[in-house]
Formats: C-alpha cells, structure tokens, sequence
C-alpha cells in the first residue's frame, strides 16, 4: 500500500480546482476550516497570500495534510465545485482520486459503492434527469443504509426509463430484452455481446420482480454488485445512443 499521494497529482488537482471556480479567498477559506479540523498549520491561512497565486497557495496548503486528509479535501472541493456534475474536468479529477487512490478514503464512510463508476454514470446521464435523478435517490439510500426494496426499486426504474427514452418507447424493461440486443447489434456490437446483455437484462429484470417486492428478502451483500450492475448498463447504452461520425 502506498504512504502517500504523489506530489504531481495534489499539483493536478490543485491546477483544476482553481481553473474551475476555486478563488483565491475561497482557497484560504476552505483549506483554513481543514487545518482547525484536522490541526494542520499551513501556510497560507489569510488573504491576500504570500503566494505568486491561488494554484500555488492551494497546493501548498493541501501538502501540509496526511494523504487521508488530502483525499477527503479534493473529493469534498470536487463536490462542491460541481454539485451537478457537468464540469468534465472536475469529473475526470474526481474520477482519478477515486480510481487511484481510493485507499486513502476513510473507511468508515467506505460503503462508497465504487465511487468511480457512479461519478461517471451520473455524467453520462447529464442529458437523462429523470433517470439520473432516480439513480441520485438510489445512491443516497444505499449511502444511508436504509430503504433496500427502494435503492432496488429506484435503480430498475432509473434503467427502465432510460432505455425507454433511447428506445423511444413506453415499454417495460422485461419487453425490452431483444431490442437492447438489437440495438447493441445496430450500432456494431459484437454478436456475443449482444446475445449477453439480453441474457444480463433478463436475468436483471428476473431478480428484480424477485426481490423489489419483499424488504425482507433483499439480500444486503448483493445491493452493490446489482448498483454496478446497472451503472454499467446505463454508461454502455449512452454511449451507444451517441451521434456517430
């Protein structure tokens, strides 16, 4: 296991933070309320700074923090700066700590779902609300630890609307199980991957009916692989649904 995070990548994120909304005040504010946190003296703690800029004055402020500590104030920055998730920017940085150097999140906040696939999905579905905020619920549920048959729920309905709209159609998920292969097909999937992801849908809508209905039987361990499980069909089926040149 790594000791810390690479200097170069704190500089990365410093440089898109404060290309992407992080101002100078903002900059001494934020790091300020970290270091009375987590008891770091840091360098540049008032405004105007001793620093030929902001870019500089963050990543000098953020090496003063342990990686854990690190991780957690470029996540929140990422975050805060990008509330809805449409900066790419801001997305690809947080995509990178997660997906690099996701050993530093704290632990007991872990239940992160695979951080990384869920940043992205919710960039994908920019251009789907409805279903976008369906998965946001869902997400928020599971984060909770409350409402299983819900988080099962929300996350189907999200996958079925979505498809629905590629589609253009207002049929249920289950009725959609050939023309997903079709459409995978059209725009030149594979043979194989086609006849899986009907195989995958089906199954996926099966164990739906099964457990959405009964709390009681919703087998917790299983939550997050079927999360995965729809974050990358929705990610795959955007993708598709794009214009090609």
């Amino acid at each position: 296991m790594r000791e810390r995070i690479p200097t170069a990548f704190i500089s990365f994120a410093a440089t898109e933070l404060t290309n992407n909304g992080l101002t100078g005040p903002k900059v001494v504010e934020i790091t300020s309320a970290y270091a009375v946190d987590f008891s770091v003296d840091i360098p540049h703690a008032r405004y105007p700074f001793d620093a030929p800029n902001k870019r500089t004055a963050l990543l000098d402020n953020l090496l003063r923090f342990e990686p854990k500590q690190q991780y957690q104030a470029i996540r929140e920055l990422c975050d805060r700066l990008n509330p809805d998730g449409t900066n790419r920017a801001l997305v690809t940085l947080k995509v990178k700590l997660l997906s690099e150097y996701g050993e530093f999140a704290d632990q007991d906040n872990a239940s992160e779902i695979h951080r990384t696939l869920a940043v992205e999905t919710r960039h994908w579905l920019s251009g789907h609300p409805q279903a976008r905020k369906l998965f946001d619920e869902a997400l928020l549920k599971h984060d909770q630890g409350v409402f299983r048959r819900n988080t099962l729920d929300d996350l189907r309905l999200a996958l079925e609307i979505l498809v629905r709209e590629i589609f253009q159609n207002g049929r249920a998920l289950e009725n959609q199980v050939a023309q997903v292969g079709a459409f995978i097909r059209e725009r030149g999937g594979s043979p194989q991957l086609a006849n899986m992801f009907e195989k995958l849908v089906d199954y996926y809508t099966k164990y739906q009916n099964t457990y959405v209905k009964h709390d009681d039987r919703v087998i917790t361990a299983e939550i997050e692989f079927i999360f995965e499980l729809t974050a990358s069909f929705m990610k795959h089926f955007v993708r598709l649904n794009e214009p090609r040149n």
